[in-house]
């Protein structure tokens, strides 16, 4: 059945049918779907997320050619093996930013500025996207992060010092913040 699967997928790479790869990272906070297009990375999804769910939403965003191509994602899969090994500070693989846009956008971008090992406040973040007034909306730009650990919302957390959500849970947020913490 895998060498199956692995024909199909390289036929369908071939033939230009193939639009969205996929294949599950086992880490240290549960499996992670990876997904990819041409342009890059797309997706970072958590068990918790439903990753039937997930590939169904990319297949309605994206495109229904979606097919478990793990090979596409060998980068992703090193490079997130890396960071949780705590030798990797940043990712260098290419994103696909096209599931979020405007000041969703504009706030996961930034979200990069946030060293590694370090935090900062959803106002803090508010303010370094140019609206200090917008904590709510940061806190729902990092909820519905489709880039989750590559793209580092973990590191946002309340002004008060709490922890704040995550899309990942808040064991794996910890996790995250104490990984980095340890480095």
């Amino acid at each position: 059945m895998a060498r199956l699967r692995a024909r199909l997928a390289a036929a369908a790479e071939r033939d230009g049918v193939l639009d969205i790869a996929y294949r599950i990272v086992d880490s240290p906070v549960g499996s992670l779907l990876v997904a990819a297009t041409e342009q890059g990375l797309v997706r970072v999804a958590y068990a918790r997320e439903d990753h039937d769910a997930v590939l169904q939403h990319l297949a309605d965003k994206i495109s229904p050619r979606i097919l478990h191509a793990p090979d596409r994602l060998d980068a992703a899969a090193h490079e997130l093996d890396e960071y949780f090994a705590g030798t990797r500070r940043d990712f260098d693989i290419p994103l696909d930013w096209r599931l979020s846009a405007g000041f969703r956008s504009t706030v996961l971008h930034h979200l990069q500025e946030i060293g590694y090992g370090r935090t900062a406040s959803y106002a803090a973040v508010a303010a370094l996207v140019g609206n200090p007034r917008a904590v709510r909306a940061v806190g729902t730009a990092c909820a519905t992060n489709p880039l989750p650990v590559v793209v580092p919302c973990h590191r946002v957390v309340r002004s008060d010092g709490g922890m704040g959500g995550y899309l990942g849970g808040a064991e794996a947020k910890h996790f995250l913040l104490a990984l980095e913490a340890a480095a």
